[in-house]
């Protein structure tokens, strides 16, 4: 019963992100359907990719008639941050350890990391693997869902809103930062000075997805600098 209560509250939780994911993945199934795939198709993307912003640069790739191995090594390297996300989030957990991490972490997002960084501590320690759990999978059936209503049935609405489907870009931005305010609350400044700092400065010389990573490894050697 215990763990039935925190799957649920895990499921409640994720709405803050959903509200941010739906209108992202309406735009996506849009750009999926209007770049010729079809409306299925595009759902399936959502549904096996889950990656956010790689599927975007999937579908343009994908136009453009790039090779698919340089696709495949595109969208690996901007996920690549989440080679450092797993042992994070893992150190988020002081109760036992019941989920087998293969289980855990096809849902971790930015967003849901940023949740899990915030949340996880609130969590009695037998439960918080249960409300991650929850918190996932409510996060990435709201992208599947939000794709779909993009690629099925939001097609005509939006083509007759230009100025409506541009602004869905900045919701899942929007969202992010607020989450990242959330995580100030557990996280030392000077390590998310470091962390902005250097994101910020590799952006005048790398495309975004390498600044985030440059942004993590000066976040985290101010880290280990402070211990």
């Amino acid at each position: 019963m215990i763990i039935g209560s925190a799957y649920r509250r895990g499921l409640r939780d994720s709405a803050s992100i959903a509200l941010g994911y739906v209108p992202v993945a309406i735009s996506f199934g849009l750009t999926a359907v209007h770049a010729g795939l079809s409306p299925w198709l595009a759902v399936l993307v959502s549904l096996i990719v889950y990656a956010g912003a790689s599927q975007f640069i999937l579908i343009s790739l994908l136009v453009a008639g790039a090779a698919y191995p340089s696709i495949l090594g595109i969208v690996l390297l901007m996920n690549l941050r989440h080679v450092f996300y797993g042992p994070t989030l893992m150190g988020f957990f002081t109760g036992p350890r019941t989920v087998s991490s293969l289980f855990m972490a096809p849902g971790l997002t930015d967003e849901v990391f940023a949740a899990s960084a915030a949340g996880v501590a609130r969590q009695p320690a037998q439960e918080q693997e249960s409300w991650y759990c929850g918190l996932q999978l409510g996060s990435y059936l709201s992208w599947v869902l939000g794709t779909a209503l993009g690629a099925f049935f939001a097609s005509d609405l939006l083509g007759q809103s230009p100025v409506l489907e541009k602004t869905l870009g900045f919701v899942l931005p929007a969202l992010f930062f607020a989450l990242l305010l959330e995580i100030r609350r557990s996280a030392p400044l000077p390590v998310l000075v470091a962390a902005a700092v250097g994101a910020v400065l590799a952006m005048a010389f790398l495309p975004s997805y390498l600044a985030i990573i440059v942004g993590m490894l000066a976040g985290g050697l101010m880290a280990l600098r402070r211990a």
